[in-house]
Parts: C-alpha cells; structure tokens; sequence
C-alpha cells in the first residue's frame, strides 16, 4: 500500500481523523520515568498500545529523541510501530529543507535509516529540496505550508508580488503542491489549526491533497473549526483526508502509572469529538 491508501484505510477502520504525535520529554514523563530519557521508548511504546486502534496516523518527533541521544530508541520504536499497528502510518516530523545531494540522505535517514511512510519538509529552498524524496514511490511528503506558530505570520501570509495574481506565500505553496511539485500525488501540506480560515483556503487550493493540522489540544486550535474547514467529504469531490495532530494533550493526561490509560481515554474524547464535527 502506498501512503495515501495506507492513511485512508486507517481513517476508515479506526474511524479517526486523529493523528498521535510523539513528543516525549523526559521532564515530564510520569513520577517513576520522570528525567531518565532512558525511558524514551518504554513511554512512547506504551502510547501507541494504547491509542492504535484511535488513531489514523502516528507522528514522532524526531528532535525530541535526537536531543537525548536517543536515535535508537527511534529506530526501535518506528520497528515497534511498523509490528503491533502496521494498518496506522507514520509520519516522521522533521522538518528538513535541503539542498538536492543533502535531501537525498536526509531522504535516506527518513526512509530507509527509520522506515517511515510520510516526512514533513521545509519548501523554502525550492523543488530541488523536496524531489529527492519523490524517489521513494509510495512514501508521502507533506510541505509545511501555514504553520500553526505565531511566527508564520511572519512571512506565511505575506502576498508574491511578482506573481500573477498576487497570491500569498502559502497560498503559492498549496497551489505547487496540488499541481506541478506532485510528480507522483506523494504530496501533502501542514497547516495549522491555529488558522482555520486558512485551513478553508488551502482546502479550495489542494482539493485532494491530504492535510496535517497541528494544534489541536495544547496549542488551542479548536477541533470543530478545524474539521469544518478541512474535511470536505467524498461527495464534495473533495478527496484529500485530513489528520488533526494532538501531542502533548494526550501524552502527558496523567503523571501517574495510569499514563497510557489516561492517553486512550483523552485520545478517545479527542478523535470523537473530531468525528462528530463532520456533521
């Protein structure tokens, strides 16, 4: 299965639009992990026992392993994930954004090194950055587009002149994703849910690109708008599904033992609370 049929048949099983990000910190693991980056794994495995079957997609951090040394612990849990949830896809969140010699190998780590079915990369250098990734038939890149950060207003919505008809950068971004960047319909956008009118907007661009939303839970992205702006449905003609990330909202519900529990039952609320605002 390719990515994107892999992320559809997982929205349709699991009944889900939710997409559990990994983003352990060690600092606030529960009191008897609390510190020890040695429990990076032990913590993030436990997660995805107990959200597999909420879950359309899981999406590791990989900055929050790599600052504690912790690329095997990654590579564990990625093999972790790929044999207890094979039907959830896994997005690896790094953010690269490189020259096309350098793509290839941070293609190569995101691919082959951790076996991930989908990258998030940094469009800013141009096509030459994300064609390296193309290569690898059946895997998904989703561009940042309008990031869920405050700081995206610093460019994000600002308009091209030089271009006709003078769209805004992320609007330039969604249009070269949905039509000539998408060699293969390997591509997909990040757009937060921060931004729900753009959310809307984006959607009107890439109809039948899939879109990963950020900033549900902590980051206070509302789930209802977030839906209602994104999701559109088969009989729309509107074909790209979204995945509505929550991570710290989930990972850190309970500080106790019960962590794992806690991480299902808010999981559970989270990924119900997106599948009632379809209607």
């Amino acid at each position: 299965m390719t990515f994107l049929e892999k992320l559809a048949a997982a929205e349709r099983r699991n009944q889900s639009m939710l997409c559990v990000g990994l983003d352990p910190e060690p600092a606030k693991f529960p009191v008897h992990m609390r510190g020890d980056a040695a429990y990076i794994y032990d913590f993030c495995a436990a997660i995805v026992d107990a959200t597999a079957d909420l879950a359309m997609a899981f999406k590791p951090q990989i900055a929050y392993f790599a600052a504690h040394g912790a690329e095997a612990q990654l590579e564990r849990l990625m093999e972790h994930m790929r044999r207890t949830a094979p039907g959830v896809p896994i997005i690896l969140d790094a953010k690269r954004g490189d020259i096309g010699s350098t793509a290839e190998q941070y293609a190569r780590e995101a691919f082959e090194r951790y076996g991930a079915d989908a990258v998030t990369l940094s469009p800013f250098m141009g096509f030459d950055s994300v064609q390296p990734y193309l290569k690898y038939h059946g895997k998904g890149a989703f561009l940042l587009c309008r990031t869920s950060n405050p700081g995206g207003d610093d460019f994000q919505p600002q308009a091209l002149r030089d271009i006709p008809g003078q769209p805004r950068l992320y609007e330039h971004i969604a249009a070269l994703a949905q039509g000539p960047w998408n060699l293969n319909g390997q591509l997909g956008l990040v757009v937060g849910a921060t931004y729900p009118a753009e959310i809307e907007r984006v959607r009107a661009l890439a109809p039948t690109l899939p879109l990963l939303i950020p900033g549900v839970g902590a980051q206070g992205g509302d789930a209802v708008a977030t839906v209602r702006a994104g999701w559109r449905g088969d009989a729309s003609g509107t074909t790209g599904p979204i995945a509505v990330n929550s991570s710290r909202a989930i990972l850190y519900a309970s500080a106790e033992a019960d962590y794992a529990q806690a991480a299902r039952r808010e999981a559970q609320r989270t990924r119900d609370s997106l599948h009632a605002a379809r209607a």
